[in-house]
């Protein structure tokens, strides 16, 4: 049997030893902040053990050694006893900076190399930020994004753990819907702006609803323009899957946003969920609403 592998890297702050904590719950043997040269050497060892859920963290605490790790995950990649995750956690740069003021932990680049003379100096936060994005930039291009800037605890945990459910032998769809004045989900590969339909906002028995609710369904479906809206998306989207399941994604978000996150976008994303799950694995998700169904 198969050994089900997640790799979780990301930004420092953005909440991987919670992604930890929820695969452990999952099953999942899991391993933080392995050097990479173990990487490989470790997978071996897990298999021969008969380990069929293994997650591992690795993040720039092992800066040193990161170059050498797109090698290693084609090598896994091209393994067949061997299901590769990718996921890397993210977040902007302003909720990284607020989480280390929160728990005053020093960033693990806060610290420069030693000069000619002896002398240590220390890099500011965002210093140490950006420099992170630069080293982790190659691992977070072949991984699927989860952006955590939004994210409570409990919904990052019911997240990861709807994702990981996904049979890993297929392209897994995420419908996302969000608020714009919350800001743009940074993991979204299509973002979809539905502010210029009808808005039940300004329906006073609408306004408490949300677009889960059979009223708020119904009055939405009744007008033209929002089924031409979930008509455009799900030609466009159709059309691309196929490109994007042929370059070996392993998730794909669609992202779509109205102002509150409320009615619009999360009837499109019921809607169009239910229009996809017949053809291809299928989840949804509200992000300013409650955690991912």
């Amino acid at each position: 049997m198969n050994t089900e592998l997640v790799l979780i890297s990301g930004m420092s702050g953005s909440g991987k030893s919670i992604a930890l904590h929820a695969l452990e719950d999952a099953g999942f043997y899991c391993v933080d902040n392995l050097p990479p040269e173990l990487l490989l050497p470790f997978v071996q060892l897990e298999q021969q053990q008969r380990m069929q859920k293994v997650a591992i963290a690795m993040d720039v605490r092992s800066a040193g050694s990161l170059p050498m790790v797109p090698a290693q995950l084609t090598h896994l990649q091209q393994a067949r006893d061997v299901d590769l995750r990718l996921l890397f956690l993210d977040a902007s740069t302003e909720v990284l900076v607020k989480r280390f003021s929160e728990t005053r932990r020093r960033h693990p680049l806060s610290q420069q190399e030693v000069s000619p003379l002896g002398e240590q100096s220390q890099r500011d936060l965002m210093e140490a930020i950006e420099l992170e994005r630069q080293l982790l930039a190659d691992l977070r291009e072949s991984s699927h994004i989860i952006d955590t800037s939004q994210l409570r605890s409990s919904q990052l945990q019911s997240y990861l753990k709807n994702l990981i459910s996904a049979p890993t032998a297929q392209m897994t769809l995420m419908f996302e819907s969000f608020a714009f004045k919350r800001g743009l989900p940074l993991h979204a590969d299509f973002v979809f702006d539905v502010r210029m339909l009808p808005n039940p906002h300004y329906e006073p028995s609408l306004r408490p609803l949300t677009g889960c609710d059979a009223p708020v369904a119904q009055w939405l479906g009744s007008h033209a323009a929002v089924d031409q809206m979930a008509t455009h998306i799900e030609q466009f989207v159709r059309e691309w899957l196929p490109a994007l399941a042929a370059d070996h994604r392993s998730y794909v978000t669609v992202a779509i946003g109205c102002t509150g996150g409320q009615h619009r976008s999360v009837y499109l994303v019921e809607r169009l969920s239910q229009r996809f799950a017949p053809d291809w694995v299928t989840l949804r998700r509200h992000r300013e609403l409650a955690a991912p169904q």
